[in-house]
């Protein structure tokens, strides 16, 4: 595996945002599958002092070690930007990205070799999210998104187009770390610029992803009229047709947003659509690459919340059980619809 390929390990990458040189060299090492004295070439310091680094015994403060580590490890360029004062203390989109997708689509040709290695690692990070927290990978996914806009004043046509949807994913991972840390006016920023993104790149399953994440937050923010006007919004985001699966996730949200209203009957007939047009697509392949989770345990899983928030008790509890099972593997998750299986049993 090339030195490259080490760095998208999640882990490794968070230890590079915390700048924690200790669990850097250890986590590339564990990536790499080198001993310590494996590591000595590459980082040109022999092995007792590695250990010292990595137990915390000796700390890394000159420049000239950090950029030797940095050399020898083949640190990706994206990342040489993050460094240990880069925790989100500006929330809010900056305004050079703005300026940079306002020089999209010039002529010219952009070296995309670049953004299919980003999206690969932003895959890592979604998949990551029950391993490392986002607020940690928060200053490797804003450097990841600094990288990716810089290509666009050198790309055009469908390029442009393939660096667009790319910036789109990234907006919408920060806009969702900083909904869940209570940063609601910067998640709606970040998630606003994910769907201009989306549309100026022609991309209509992100565009209604985009929608559909609005209408989450503002269901959970407690306004389920709006919340199913962007989620209806959802469901026809563009002239071209959506995806099953992301037709499935609007159809869903829109569902979820209805029983709120108290529209039962039609969160019922919308649930119904959503697990139809979810076990279309089985394959995580078929899906586009931010829904890899709509696999049809979680169709099911959808299926009770919705039978959840329509206040059918006793079908909520029974669809859960059959799918708890299939959840165990993901502790949060299955902690979460296991007490919303016995609160419905409770109701029953």
């Amino acid at each position: 595996m090339s030195s490259r390929e080490l760095w998208r390990s999640v882990r490794l990458r968070a230890a590079w945002a915390r700048q924690d040189w200790g669990a850097i060299l250890r986590e590339y090492r564990r990536a790499a599958g080198l001993s310590q004295r494996g590591l000595e070439p590459l980082v040109g310091l022999p092995q007792p002092h590695i250990s010292a680094i990595e137990s915390g015994r000796r700390r890394v403060t000159s420049a000239e070690l950090m950029a030797r580590i940095t050399e020898g490890l083949h640190v990706p360029d994206e990342l040489t930007g993050v460094t240990a004062s880069s925790a989100p203390t500006e929330w809010d989109p900056a305004a050079e990205l703005r300026e940079r997708i306002a020089h999209a689509h010039a002529v010219g040709r952009a070296d995309l070799r670049t953004a299919d290695w980003i999206g690969r690692v932003l895959t890592e990070h979604r998949r990551a999210e029950d391993e490392v927290g986002g607020r940690e990978l928060w200053p490797v996914v804003r450097s990841q998104l600094d990288s990716v806009t810089a290509l666009l004043p050198h790309a055009a046509g469908a390029a442009a187009d393939r660096v667009l949807l790319l910036a789109a994913e990234h907006a919408h991972w920060l806009s969702w770390v900083a909904w869940q840390e209570n940063r609601r006016g910067p998640a709606l920023a970040w998630i606003d610029l994910a769907h201009g993104w989306a549309v100026d790149g022609g991309h209509t399953d992100m565009a209604s992803w985009a929608q559909r994440v609005r209408s989450y937050y503002s269901l959970q923010h407690g306004d389920p009229v709006r919340a199913y006007r962007t989620a209806e919004s959802a469901r026809f985001a563009g002239p071209r047709p959506l995806s099953p699966a992301a037709e499935a996730a609007a159809a869903h949200q829109a569902a979820m947003a209805a029983a709120a209203c108290a529209e039962r009957d039609t969160a019922r007939r919308l649930a119904d659509e959503a697990v139809a047009l979810a076990l279309q697509v089985p394959d995580a392949e078929e899906r586009p690459g931010w829904l890899y989770w709509l696999d049809p345990v979680r169709a099911r899983v959808q299926v009770a919340d919705a039978a959840y928030a329509c206040r059918d008790w006793a079908d909520a509890a029974a669809t859960f059980r059959e799918v708890l099972p299939a959840l165990e593997g993901y502790p949060r998750d299955y902690a979460y619809y296991r007490a919303r299986m016995e609160d419905a049993e409770r109701r029953a």
